[in-house]
C-alpha cells in the first residue's frame, strides 16, 4: 500500500499552530455516527468499507475553509491516515483565513484545472462555488463535499457535523447551567457559510421554544478571528452588566469570548461561557473554569470520510446523501474520559 503524499499546495508556512483567526435530546452525547467503528470513532464507515485505489493511486484534491484553526489540522491528519490504508494520493489545501473566499475559489480552480480522480471540498461561501462546482462536473471530475456545502446537487455526499442539533445542545446546557433564565448573547463565526448559520440558529431556536425565561439578548459576528470576537464580548458584556451567559459558534469565537472575560477582570464562573470545537486554549479555559464546557466534533472523522467518499466516488459506488460525523458536550465532568479525548485536538 502506498504512502500517502501531502501537497500543501500554498500553505506550509501556515502550518503551526496559531489563533491568530480561530469555526437533540438531553443527554451529553448528541449525535453519534451509528456506524463507528474503532478508537474515537471512524466516520468514514457510515457509507461502508472502501475498497481503495485498484488501478493506480487514485488523486484527490481536498480544498478546506482555512488552516488557521487547529480543527482544519486535524481534518488533515484524518484525511491523511484514510488515505494511507487506502493507497492513495491526496493534496490538502485553505486559505490563510476563513473570511478569504476569493482565495478559496482560486485553490478551487486550480484543483479543477490540474484534473484530480476526485475532489472534496468545504465551502465558504455556499453561492460562489456553485459555477466552478459546475466546471468540475462538466470536467466528470466527482465531488464530495465535507463541514459545509455548495448549494447545488452536483456533490455526491458530505461528511459534516448536524450543526443545527450541535447548536440545540449548546442551547440545553446553557439553559441549565443559568437556570433556565436570564440573558444570553452570541458571538458567531459567520452569517454566511452552513456552519455559523446552522450552529447560531440550532442555538437561537432551542432557546425560544423552550427556555420562555432566557432572552437572546445579541447576536455579533467576529469572522472567527479571536482578537475581533474578544471586542465584541467586551462590547456585549458593557451593554449588557446583568448578562449571564456568552456562546461562541467556532474556536476563534470562543476563545475570544475567554479571554474578553480575562481581560476585563471576572472571576471565574462568572459569567457562563459554552463554546464549540476545540483546541488548547478551549481545553485550558474548562479546566481553569472560566469556560463551562463546548460542544467538540470529530474532525479527523471528517478526514476520514471525506477520503474514503471520495474514493467511492471515484469507483462509482452510491453515497448517502449526508454522513453524520457526530457532536460532544465536553465539560469538567467528562473532559478526561477517553471517549472524550479521542474527539479532543490541542
Amino acid at each position: 500500500m502506498k504512502n500517502t503524499r501531502v501537497a500543501l499546495l500554498s500553505m506550509a508556512a501556515a502550518t503551526a499552530l496559531t489563533l491568530s483567526a480561530c469555526g437533540g435530546g438531553g443527554s451529553d452525547e448528541l449525535v453519534e455516527d451509528p456506524a463507528a467503528e474503532g478508537e474515537g470513532g471512524d466516520a468514514a464507515a457510515a457509507s461502508g468499507e472502501s475498497g481503495g485505489a485498484q488501478d493506480g493511486e487514485y488523486d484527490i484534491a481536498l480544498v478546506s475553509k482555512g488552516f488557521q484553526h487547529q480543527f482544519w489540522q486535524a481534518v488533515q491528519s484524518g484525511a491523511e491516515e484514510k488515505a494511507e490504508e487506502l493507497g492513495v494520493s491526496i493534496t490538502f489545501d485553505g486559505p490563510a483565513s476563513e473570511t478569504e473566499v476569493d482565495a478559496q475559489l482560486q485553490m478551487l480552480r486550480s484543483a479543477i484545472e490540474r484534473q484530480p480522480d476526485a475532489i472534496g471540498y468545504a465551502a465558504l461561501d455556499p453561492e460562489a462555488c456553485i459555477p466552478l462546482l459546475e466546471q468540475a462536473q462538466e470536467a466528470e471530475i466527482p465531488v464530495v463535499e465535507f463541514d459545509a456545502g455548495c448549494n447545488t446537487d452536483i456533490e455526491k455526499t458530505i461528511a459534516k457535523t448536524d450543526s443545527l442539533a450541535a447548536g440545540a445542545l449548546a442551547a440545553e446546557h446553557m439553559a441549565e447551567l443559568i437556570d433556565n433564565e436570564g440573558k444570553v448573547a452570541v458571538v458567531a463565526h459567520s452569517q454566511i457559510n452552513s456552519t455559523g448559520v446552522e450552529r447560531r440558529d440550532g442555538f437561537v431556536n432551542k432557546i425560544e421554544e423552550d427556555y420562555p425565561d432566557i432572552e437572546v439578548v445579541d447576536i455579533q459576528y467576529g469572522d472567527g478571528d479571536h482578537l475581533k470576537s474578544a471586542d465584541i464580548a467586551k462590547a456585549m458584556i458593557s451593554a449588557n452588566p446583568d448578562l449571564k451567559g456568552l456562546y461562541g459558534t467556532n474556536e476563534g469565537s470562543a476563545i475570544g469570548v475567554v479571554n474578553a472575560v480575562n481581560e476585563l477582570g471576572m472571576q471565574p464562573g462568572e459569567l457562563t461561557i459554552v463554546g464549540f470545537d476545540s483546541g488548547q486554549a478551549q481545553i485550558d479555559a474548562i479546566k481553569s473554569g472560566v469556560m463551562a464546557g463546548l460542544i467538540t466534533q470529530d474532525p479527523q472523522g471528517i478526514g476520514r470520510a471525506t477520503v474514503d467518499s471520495a474514493v467511492k466516488a471515484i469507483e462509482g459506488e452510491e453515497l448517502p446523501e449526508e454522513i453524520d460525523t457526530g457532536s460532544y458536550w465536553v465539560d469538567q465532568s467528562n473532559i478526561d474520559d477517553e471517549d472524550i479525548q479521542a474527539m479532543l485536538y490541542e
